[in-house]
């Protein structure tokens, strides 16, 4: 990461640190834990985002704008930050129009299911950092991504039950698990798990279903 995009990082944090005085954006409020539970973990995966296809750029389940925004200054990529919540995504949007940064990473409150009315096969490559089971995460993002483009997925535990509980639908959705790798943060104590997943297919299936189905009514193998 360039110079410059370490300073806007870390004036991105300061600004999302001094907006949680008064609206809850994280938990984090301490800036030493902050640096590492952001801006640290949000660039674990930037290897694998390096890796995908060159284009666009989403983060689902933005949140406080994590991993989305240190990872579009890492990449240079256009990137559009995804979170439900109004209030925060108008407080994020708010901060990267103050950082002059509007001009390439944007915010959308939409939910996930409806992304793909404006989106469908746009993007080159998603992130969701523990926003919902890797079963839900590829149903999801499929009719998000192009074919080629990949969901890099963070994850602070996952089990192997977890694992193959997306591997038994992937290919119903058109996903392929593809990488899958553990790194520990700097305090040697954090770890993180990183699985990709690309989009291999068409899903065989009409996606997307109605909001909230994917979490309340996880998709299962076909007999």
């Amino acid at each position: 990461m360039s110079e410059q995009s370490e300073m806007l990082c870390h004036a991105y944090l300061d600004s999302i640190l001094r907006a949680n005085e008064t609206t809850n954006l994280t938990r984090i409020t301490d800036e030493e834990q902050a640096a590492l539970l952001h801006l640290e973990d949000s660039l674990v995966g930037l290897p694998e985002v390096n890796e995908s296809p060159e284009g666009l750029y989403g983060d689902l389940g933005s949140g406080g704008g994590f991993p989305g925004v240190p990872l579009a200054l890492a990449t240079g990529r256009e990137t559009v930050l995804v979170d439900s919540v109004k209030k925060k995504m108008a407080i994020v949007q708010s901060i990267l129009d103050n950082l002059q940064l509007s001009d390439r990473i944007t915010t959308s409150s939409e939910r996930i299911e409806d992304l793909p009315a404006d989106y469908e096969e746009h993007f080159a490559v998603l992130t969701a950092r523990a926003l919902s089971r890797l079963v839900s995460l590829i149903e999801l993002a499929s009719p998000l991504l192009f074919k080629g483009g990949r969901l890099v997925c963070y994850k602070a535990q996952v089990t192997p039950d977890e694992i193959e509980e997306a591997k038994a639908v992937q290919s119903l959705v058109g996903m392929k698990l593809v990488s899958q790798r553990e790194a520990f943060l700097s305090d040697g104590k954090t770890k993180r798990t990183i699985l990709v997943f690309e989009k291999v297919a068409r899903p065989r299936i009409k996606l997307p279903r109605r909001v909230g189905l994917a979490q309340k009514q996880p998709l299962k193998p076909r007999a």
